[in-house]
């Protein structure tokens, strides 16, 4: 009852005018984000991040703003997939398999609504699951001490990668040089490390100018070097004529993806991609011979679509109640929160209560807004899929822009940016994730506190580490996230290649 009463004090939040607006506008910039091909979440996340500072937005509207274009995103990779046979993210590659062969078949309009349908569901059941476990997960992790702590950020990094990450070893150097750049600035003690005497990094590196730079800067590199020319050709879209009967046959097949998707965005490592490609698969295996995979089975639309759309919330899990990201658009949305003086955890959930349940509430009610935006706007998305990046060039860098000079008034962070673009460029050309450097960078001052709170406890006792059941257990775990790549990474990317051609976005989800 008592967590009933925090939902109606969100919808309290999430419900009013402004906060609605911003909602409906995250929902459809996702969307939009989502269909570009190569974006991504992420990518989109951390572009709009300096538009909701340069509005001057309030921490809740600011978070309903970019939770709801996370959402959007994942709902709008899938028109790509189906309408181009090129998935807008990793985690909407399975939903090629029969969106596009349904298109093919002069049935893009239901495959579009089907998955429409399917994502919403997904997203549903992974909300309410948010709503049930999350507070339980909250009080649990009041237990934890500075040692678990410790050990819970090994725990993040070490699964950053996902078991089904193709370089496990390019992971642990892109979280190392997060980890570097997060030792500059004054520490607890005072010291100035690596400053040079520059007084602008006295504070250390700012997240925001740090996400901006490496995403959205490098990501205008990388149009400007690829498709700077013509937008995609355009596409036909038929008249919707989905029935009932079309709806309720793939309820079942919605619902089991959901699940499975939650469980996958709530697991350390696993994702959106590994909770589509499972949802797609075990589905397969359910239906045998009464389904024809591969050939336009609208099931094998709505099974991917329930189950990266149920990751995505899942994902916001660990992020709200432990402040440990589970992807990498939770990532970049942990460190918002750290730049509106936020603290994500546990005292999240009693501190900032107007918040967290706002954004839940405006999770839920978003998922109507993009079932209704989804259906019948499709065709405007199609057409905007048609628009040459050369004019949304300008539009990103302004915003970007803008939007960095509004935070500090200072030229100086504005060079740091285009600095930090020019680096996730070159990271990005080695195939390095840039998400596991901005983990290093959000982490890795609370990493080190946590640690030396652990030593001053102990008296320098480093046994402090591993003193408690849980401390081992999250030891354990920690292990066994840069063990699995290599022995069940190979086999589970196996049964996943070979289906449609990759996404050009290095981090999916």
């Amino acid at each position: 009852m008592e967590t009933l009463g925090y939902l109606m004090d969100g919808f309290g939040v999430a419900l009013q005018p402004h906060n609605l607006m911003f909602a409906l506008l995250g929902a459809f910039l996702g969307t939009l984000i989502g269909a570009l091909p190569g974006l991504g979440p992420a990518n989109g996340v951390a572009i709009l991040i300096p538009l909701a500072f340069s509005l001057g937005l309030a921490p809740e509207t600011a978070l309903i703003m970019l939770t709801s274009v996370y959402a959007g995103a994942m709902y709008g990779g899938r028109i790509s997939s189906i309408l181009l046979n090129i998935p807008g993210d990793e985690p909407a590659m399975m939903t090629c398999l029969d969106g596009y062969p349904m298109a093919q078949k002069g049935k893009a309009s239901e495959a579009l609504a089907i998955s429409a349908v399917a994502s919403f569901i997904g997203s549903l059941i992974a909300t309410v699951g948010l709503i049930l476990l999350a507070p339980l997960l909250a009080n649990f992790a009041l237990t934890f001490g500075p040692a678990e702590y410790f050990a819970l950020f090994l725990l993040a990094f070490a699964t950053l990668g996902g078991i089904t990450g193709k370089n496990p070893i390019k992971t642990v150097v892109a979280a190392c040089i997060g980890l570097m750049i997060a030792t500059v600035g004054i520490d607890n003690t005072g010291v100035q490390r690596y400053t040079f005497g520059v007084l602008e990094l006295f504070e250390g590196v700012d997240f925001i100018i740090a996400i901006v730079g490496l995403f959205a800067i490098s990501e205008l590199l990388f149009f400007i070097e690829e498709r700077a020319g013509g937008g995609k050709e355009k596409m036909k879209v038929n008249k919707l004529s989905l029935s009932w009967k079309d709806i309720r046959e793939i309820l079942p097949t919605s619902f089991r993806g959901g699940v499975l998707g939650f469980v996958a965005g709530v697991l350390p490592g696993a994702g959106a991609s590994l909770g589509s490609f499972i949802s797609y698969t075990l589905e397969k295996r359910v239906l045998g011979k009464k389904g024809y995979f591969g050939q336009g089975d609208p099931r094998g639309v709505a099974a991917p679509e329930a189950g990266n759309n149920g990751a995505s919330s899942g994902a916001l899990v660990p992020m709200l109640t432990l402040g440990v990201p589970g992807s990498g658009t939770t990532a970049v949305l942990l460190a918002l929160l750290i730049s509106l003086n936020i603290t994500p955890g546990p005292l999240m959930f009693t501190q900032n209560a107007d918040i967290v349940w706002g954004v839940i509430a405006a999770l839920l009610i978003g998922n109507f807004l993009l079932l209704i935006l989804n259906i019948p706007l499709v065709g405007i998305f199609v057409k905007l899929l048609s628009v040459p990046p050369m004019y949304l060039l300008p539009i990103v860098t302004m915003v970007a822009f803008v939007g960095i000079y509004s935070i500090s008034n200072t030229i100086f962070d504005l060079y740091f940016m285009v600095a930090f673009g020019v680096g996730g460029y070159v990271l990005r050309k080695l195939e390095i994730p840039l998400v596991p450097v901005i983990l290093g960078l959000l982490l890795g001052p609370e990493m080190e506190k946590n640690l030396r709170h652990a030593m001053d406890i102990s008296d320098g006792d480093w046994m402090i580490l591993w003193d408690s059941g849980l401390a081992i257990g999250l030891w354990v775990f920690a292990g066994l996230g840069l063990i699995l790549p290599y022995i069940v990474g190979p086999l589970l990317r196996r049964g996943m290649k070979g289906t449609t051609p990759a996404s050009g976005s290095p981090e999916s989800d």
